[in-house]
């Protein structure tokens, strides 16, 4: 994406997501014991609108009303979508049919007025030489009229502190917002725990509306988590030498009857994330992890098996039984219990081959839950070690454009295939893609969205540290995070996605910043065996997680195997 104005028109064309067609085609509701009141649809808007005697009372109240789902009064007018909004007020919303109620009153643009000319009392903007001092020119009058560039999208919740006890009105609407910070009393070792792509098949899970069971082999039908078989080909990609049938037939018959091309570990390659999950909480015993990044791909094979669009204030029965089965059960223990999970959504959470899936149920069970931390696809964790005198801010952001190509591409490994959405496919109503054909423009929107966030974000940090937290391994996207440790003072990026454990020390690609690749959680089968030499593929394990012990003059990370064995180790110290 090459000029601000091509970058613009993509996120503009996210615009599609029309959440204000959802809204209004139900009474919108008053807070308290207010009665209900009648919705205001566009046809009513015009009737307001038709008198002039009675347009000003008439369009308060109507703002009224229409104040449950936002105005123009109160977002500001845009030049692109938003999609923290509920409602929109950027050029291009008549097309999709998602405007404001006040658009029009608030919005005119020189697009459509013309520049020049003398003040005319009629419009409620101005698109002339004199608006500048007058200060009533239209939202759009310097880059339409002056030439000039349209400012970068950043969104207004950015620094904003996420409110703990009240879950957004949809998905994304914290989306750059801040948790609330955290602080760690002590003189003792901080330590921090990283891993992901961990959640396992529940096959258990009675799924609903025609979806197919999560269960593969047999045994798979009890509860979970039971890994899901993932082939295995040599260091170069280039011989297939396990692919998943056989790796099925290796689980079927406890490896008995199996590929010795799958390198397959009875007792570990049948049950990894309960060894891997064993080793954390061990160790957490020991350690006492202040909290864990968690990298995502939390529920395999497509995050929670409904679709997207429930409310923001319940959670599912099927949400329930997954978070039981594959996260709660599994992750408890005295080290771990209570601790807060810090996280980020997975391309497998948004539906692995299609988009449509729970993925905003993982965000509200933020508010379910009193250490599950999701609150939207990117946002900031502040966290202060004040016996210790130093602070870390950590950038949770969502990196799964890297797995949205256009929906005729890479069936088995893209979030907006054609193939796998079912038709009709769309999360408008949770904020996300409205159809397979705006998936990519969605993801895409939504990364470009991120990068003037985080910038800013991490331009304005005071804290000793800053990590980057996000799914995609290291390698994606590393001119810009390159730029962030050398302009902006990244320390360490924390990433998965691959499944194995690569800890990549002083990563020249990277400017000489540190990267962890922390996939191997074991919710799937690991790149290689764990029983090969490690020579023999990337990184220095397959199935494990990290401990990151921080303090003010260095972080040093340990990569500690599925049977607790630490295999590697790194320090970073501050730029």
């Amino acid at each position: 994406f090459g000029s601000r104005s091509e970058r613009h028109a993509l996120v503009v064309s996210v615009g599609s997501m029309a959440l204000l067609s959802i809204l209004l085609i139900a009474p919108a509701v008053a807070s308290g014991s207010s009665p209900k009141k009648e919705p205001i649809t566009s046809h009513s808007l015009r009737r307001l609108q038709g008198s002039s005697d009675e347009e000003s009372s008439s369009l308060r109240a109507a703002r009224d009303v229409c104040s449950s789902f936002g105005s123009c009064s109160d977002y500001g007018c845009s030049s692109f979508y938003k999609p923290w909004q509920k409602c929109q007020c950027h050029s291009n919303c008549g097309r999709w049919g998602n405007c404001c109620p006040d658009y029009q009153a608030k919005c005119a643009t020189c697009a459509g007025l013309g520049c020049g000319g003398s003040y005319n009392g009629k419009q409620p903007c101005q698109c002339n030489e004199k608006c500048s001092s007058a200060g009533n020119c239209c939202f759009d009058y310097e880059p339409t009229c002056l030439g000039r560039p349209w400012p970068a999208p950043v969104a207004p919740w950015g620094g904003l502190q996420i409110p703990r006890d009240t879950p957004p009105s949809f998905a994304l609407a914290y989306s750059g917002g801040a948790w609330p910070s955290m602080s760690f009393p002590g003189h003792g070792e901080m330590h921090i725990f990283a891993i992901g792509d961990w959640g396992g098949l529940d096959g258990s899970l009675i799924t609903k509306c025609g979806r197919t069971r999560l269960v593969l082999y047999t045994g798979g039908e009890t509860c979970g988590p039971h890994p899901l078989p993932h082939s295995r080909w040599n260091k170069g990609h280039t011989q297939l030498l396990c692919n998943r049938s056989e790796l099925i037939q290796c689980f079927d018959t406890q490896g008995l009857t199996c590929n010795e091309g799958c390198g397959w570990v009875n007792g570990t390659d049948n049950e990894p994330q309960l060894r891997v999950a064993a080793a954390l909480e061990s160790r957490a015993v020991r350690k006492d992890p202040k909290f864990i990044l968690n990298v995502g791909d939390n529920f395999y094979w497509g995050g929670i098996e409904e679709e997207c669009g429930s409310p923001m204030t319940s959670i599912s029965a099927t949400t329930r039984h997954q978070f039981q089965h594959i996260f709660e059960g599994v992750y408890s223990g005295v080290g771990l219990k209570g601790k807060p999970w810090l996280s980020v959504l997975g391309n497998h959470d948004w539906g692995g081959w299609a988009f449509n899936n729970g993925w905003d149920q993982q965000i509200a069970y933020t508010w379910a839950s009193d250490r599950w931390v999701l609150p939207a696809p990117y946002w900031s964790q502040h966290v202060e070690f004040p016996d210790l005198g130093f602070s870390v801010d950590i950038f949770m952001i969502d990196s799964n454009a890297m797995g949205a190509k256009e929906p005729s591409e890479d069936p088995q490994h893209n979030i907006c295939s054609q193939l796998h959405n079912p038709v009709g496919a769309s999360c408008r109503s949770a904020g996300g893609p409205a159809s397979v054909e705006e998936c990519p423009a969605f993801f895409h929107g939504l990364w470009e969205q991120q990068k003037p966030w985080l910038e800013q974000r991490m331009s304005e940090s005071k804290a000793d540290w800053q990590i980057v937290n996000t799914h995609f391994p290291c390698g994606h996207e590393a001119a810009f995070y390159r730029a962030l440790h050398e302009q902006r003072g990244l320390d360490l990026l924390v990433t998965g996605h691959r499944h194995d454990q690569e800890l990549q020390e002083h990563s020249p690609v990277l400017g000489g910043m540190t990267c962890l690749v922390a996939g191997g959680g074991g919710g799937i089968t690991s790149e290689a065996s764990p029983g090969s030499d490690p020579s023999h593929w990337y990184g220095e394990a397959q199935y494990g997680f990290y401990d990151i012990t921080i303090s003010k003059s260095q972080i040093f990370i340990e990569s500690v195997n599925y049977d607790g064995e630490v295999v590697k180790t790194a320090t970073v110290h501050p730029q």
